[in-house]
C-alpha cells in the first residue's frame, strides 16, 4: 500500500493501478477475516498483500522521489521523515479512537495499550502484534512498517551522498537478520517487511521503461507465477518465497494497469483508488466493520456473505470516488485531504 502517494503532477498510470488493485486485494483479504474464517489454507495465496505495501512504499522512494530532488537535496530527507512521522502519528490516532468505540474486532479484543511494554514491544518493535494470551494488540499495524520504510529511507539517503550502495548494503543486512532469527525459531514482521520495503527501494531504481520491457513478456510472467503458486501449495509461504511472490504478483497487475489506449471503466475506478490508496486502505476497514455489524445477528449464509463481499467492493471504491471528486471543487476538502493523508 503503497502508502506513500505521487505529487499530482507527476502520475503513472500503470502504478496507480497497481496500488489500487493492492486496495481491492486488501479487501478480499479482511472481507475473509470477518465472514470466512481467520485462518485457512487459502491465505497462503494472500500473503503477498501486506508486504506489497511495503514493496511499494519503498519503491517510490526511489523511483518517484528520487526523479524529483536530487540526491543532495535536504528537502527529500525531510519530506520522508515527515511523511513516516505522520503515518505513525495516524496509527496511533486511529488506535486510540478504536478503543473508543469500539470494545471489540471480529477476532477479539484488541488491546491497544500504550501502557503496557509487552504490547508497545510486540506493536512497534517485533510486529508480531498478535499477544498470545491477549489478541490483537493493534489494529491498521500495516501502517508501522511502512512508516519504518519512510523514516529509515530518510536517513539513508544521507548516507547515500557519500556510499551510492547504502541502500543494498541495509538490504543485505535486514535481509541476513531475517534469517539468523528465523534459523533460531524467531520472528519479527516487521524486520521482514522492513526488508522486502528496502528491496522495494533497491528495484525502484530501475527506470519504468527497464520494468515495460519485463511486462512485455506476460506468458513467461503467468509461468513463473504458477511455479511460485506451485512452490507455496507444497512448501506454503516461506520468507524467500514471500519475497518472490510479492515481485511476480506485482509485475503481474503492473501488467494489467500498463495496457495501452484509454482506460475502461473498471480500470480507472482502480487507478482512482491507486490515487488515494491510505485513505483507501482505512476506508475500506471502516466499510467491513460497518457492514460486519451490521450482520452480525443475521445468519450469515451463502448469499449473504456474497452481497456483503460486493457491497465491501463497491463502497470502498464509492467512498473513495467520492473524495477524489470533491476535493477537485473544495479547497477546504484538499487542504484537510493532504494534511491527514498526503
Amino acid at each position: 500500500m503503497a502508502m506513500a502517494t505521487t505529487s499530482t503532477t507527476y502520475r503513472v498510470a500503470a502504478l496507480d493501478f497497481t496500488k489500487g488493485a493492492l486496495v481491492l486485494f486488501m479487501v478480499l483479504y479482511h472481507w475473509l477475516n470477518y465472514f470466512v474464517a481467520t485462518q485457512g489454507e487459502f491465505y497462503r495465496y494472500l500473503r503477498f498483500v501486506t508486504p506489497s505495501f511495503i514493496f511499494i512504499t519503498g519503491f517510490l522512494v526511489s523511483n518517484v522521489y528520487l526523479s524529483r530532488y536530487e540526491i543532495a537535496d535536504s528537502q527529500l530527507p525531510k519530506r520522508l521523515m515527515h511523511r513516516g512521522l505522520k503515518i505513525l502519528g495516524l496509527f496511533v490516532v486511529l488506535n486510540v479512537i478504536i478503543g473508543f468505540l469500539f470494545s471489540d474486532s471480529y477476532d477479539g479484543k484488541i488491546q491497544f495499550d500504550l501502557l503496557s511494554p509487552r504490547n508497545m514491544m510486540a506493536i512497534f518493535i517485533t510486529g508480531n502484534a498478535y499477544v498470545p494470551g491477549i489478541g490483537k494488540a493493534a489494529a491498521f499495524h500495516i501502517l508501522v512498517p511502512i512508516s519504518y520504510v519512510l523514516l529509515l529511507s530518510a536517513a539513508l539517503l544521507i548516507t547515500c551522498r557519500v556510499w551510492r550502495y547504502t541502500f543494498h548494503a541495509a538490504c543485505a543486512l535486514s535481509m541476513l537478520g531475517v534469517l539468523v532469527l528465523r534459523f533460531n525459531a524467531i520472528q519479527s514482521a516487521n524486520l521482514e517487511l522492513l526488508a522486502i520495503g528496502l528491496l522495494g527501494v533497491i528495484i525502484g531504481y530501475v527506470p519504468l521503461e527497464k520494468i515495460n520491457n519485463i511486462v512485455g513478456h506476460p506468458y513467461t510472467l503467468v509461468a513463473a507465477y504458477l511455479c511460485y503458486a506451485g512452490a507455496i501449495t507444497v512448501w506454503n509461504v516461506v520468507y524467500p518465497l514471500q519475497v518472490v511472490g510479492v515481485c511476480l504478483s506485482l509485475l503481474l497487475m503492473y501488467l494489467v494497469g500498463a495496457k495501452s489506449g484509454e482506460p475502461g471503466r473498471i480500470r480507472r475506478h482502480v487507478i482512482v483508488l491507486g490515487k488515494h490508496t491510505l485513505y483507501g486502505y482505512i476506508v475500506q476497514i471502516a466499510v467491513l466493520q460497518l457492514i460486519f455489524r451490521s450482520l452480525r445477528h443475521v445468519n450469515v449464509e451463502v448469499g449473504v456473505a456474497g452481497i456483503s463481499f460486493v457491497a465491501a467492493f463497491a463502497l470502498t471504491v464509492l467512498a473513495v470516488e467520492a473524495v477524489d471528486r470533491v476535493r477537485a471543487k473544495s479547497t477546504i476538502v484538499e487542504r484537510l485531504y493532504k494534511t491527514v493523508f498526503a
